[in-house]
């Protein structure tokens, strides 16, 4: 049909299209983007595109982390509520091809990750943020940079739009001051004169001055407080959409998404989890905090130039042992051996080179009752595509264990 291939170290020399289409990974400021916006040409993407197209309410969830699970969740709660969902943007499959299939009565639920974001045009109708902590120091300019492009969820909303926000996040005030629409708190620490809260164990929503009990918080299928406040943040996107009765009966029975704490098999008293999607610190420390048993965690991965220093107490403090593989393994060794809680006599830590390796030492470490946790806090690209990859390589490696 005409298309022009340009390949090989000199691709971006001649970028002179009217419209030029940047992956997620490719970030708007890069040099070869700038001098084609000087000269004319329109650098948009796939999402923006799709969301100027789309015929029906969108949800749009962004955040450091949780937000992958969140999204899943809200368009659980819609499924059940009665309601067409399409779940894509940072997961699942493309919605632009999908467009014509989408009704004006459907609903959109899209994770959106800062490289979507970063300079896009988007006006969702209601928009999530769940929280924010450093990630893809890599790529971004700095952290102001990374805070900042998390805004496009919510800048171009209007007064009849609705934004989420993380009453206990250090960046939601920041965020507030630029937002145009209605702005719903939810908290799992503090008592909110409106929004979602934890009373007590109780999940409550307040309202114009009235509270409505949705469900005990121990109810919740998903474990951890991390789950918690995904479903905090997933009620409150989904209030006057969804009856509180059927949020609670989707809480109580959602499973989870694929790669999030989830169960591969337990082997003579030995259960394995897949966390690989934990590829943040903070990921990987909720997870930490999630599970009863101090787990033996396989950890590193791709070096986002993110500080290890908080995560090395939580290993010191929540973890069995600790096996370290990819570009990172002797950063976060480093961080552990530098906490003021590191005991070398308590926390096994040990580096190997592949990651099979680490599994199958994890493996070997165990004995029955313990836990084989897979939380890298770290992206894969340093050994896989991607974490979906190298959670399923996981998986694969711990079904051949005998």
């Amino acid at each position: 049909i005409g298309a022009k291939l340009n390949l090989g170290d000199s691709y971006l020399d001649k970028l002179d299209a009217d419209i030029i289409f940047r992956t997620p990974g490719f970030m708007p400021f890069e040099p070869a983007l700038e001098k084609a916006k000087m000269n004319g040409s329109i650098i948009t993407s796939e999402m923006e595109v799709f969301m100027s197209l789309c015929p029906c309410k969108i949800i749009a969830i962004t955040g450091s982390d949780g937000k992958t699970t969140t999204s899943s969740i809200i368009a659980e709660l819609l499924k059940a509520g009665g309601y067409t969902v399409h779940l894509g943007g940072n997961i699942g499959n493309p919605l632009l091809c999908s467009t014509p299939e989408i009704s004006k009565d459907d609903i959109v639920v899209l994770e959106l990750s800062s490289f979507q974001l970063h300079s896009m045009n988007c006006h969702p109708d209601i928009a999530v943020v769940t929280n924010i902590s450093p990630n893809h120091l890599d790529k971004h300019k700095d952290y102001q940079d990374y805070i900042d492009a998390k805004k496009a969820i919510f800048e171009n909303q209007n007064a009849e739009n609705k934004l989420v926000l993380n009453y206990d996040d250090g960046q939601s005030e920041y965020y507030a001051e630029s937002a145009h629409s209605e702005i719903v708190y939810f908290s799992g620490k503090q008592t909110l004169e409106a929004g979602l809260y934890r009373d007590n164990g109780t999940i409550v929503s307040v309202s114009n001055n009235s509270k409505t009990e949705i469900m005990k918080a121990d109810e919740i299928r998903l474990p951890g407080e991390h789950n918690m406040l995904n479903y905090l943040a997933a009620f409150a996107a989904v209030d006057g959409l969804v009856r509180p009765e059927t949020c609670r009966k989707v809480a109580m029975e959602f499973a989870g998404v694929e790669h999030r704490l989830e169960h591969v098999r337990d082997l003579r008293g030995v259960e394995y989890i897949n966390d690989s999607i934990a590829s943040s610190p903070t990921r990987t420390s909720a997870g930490l905090h999630a599970l009863k048993t101090k787990p033996i965690v396989i950890a590193g991965g791709y070096d986002k130039q993110i500080p290890f220093d908080s995560l090395g107490d939580d290993f010191c403090r929540l973890a069995k042992a600790v096996f370290l593989t990819g570009n990172t393994a002797l950063k976060i060794k480093t961080a552990i051996e530098a906490s003021a809680y590191y005991d070398k006599d308590t926390l096994h830590v040990e580096v190997l080179d592949e990651f099979d390796q680490a599994v199958l030492a994890a493996s070997n470490y165990a004995v029955s009752g313990d836990i084989v946790l897979l939380s890298p806090a770290c992206a894969s690209f340093d050994k896989f595509d991607n974490f979906a990859q190298r959670g399923k390589y996981f998986k694969k490696l711990v079904m051949e264990l005998e």
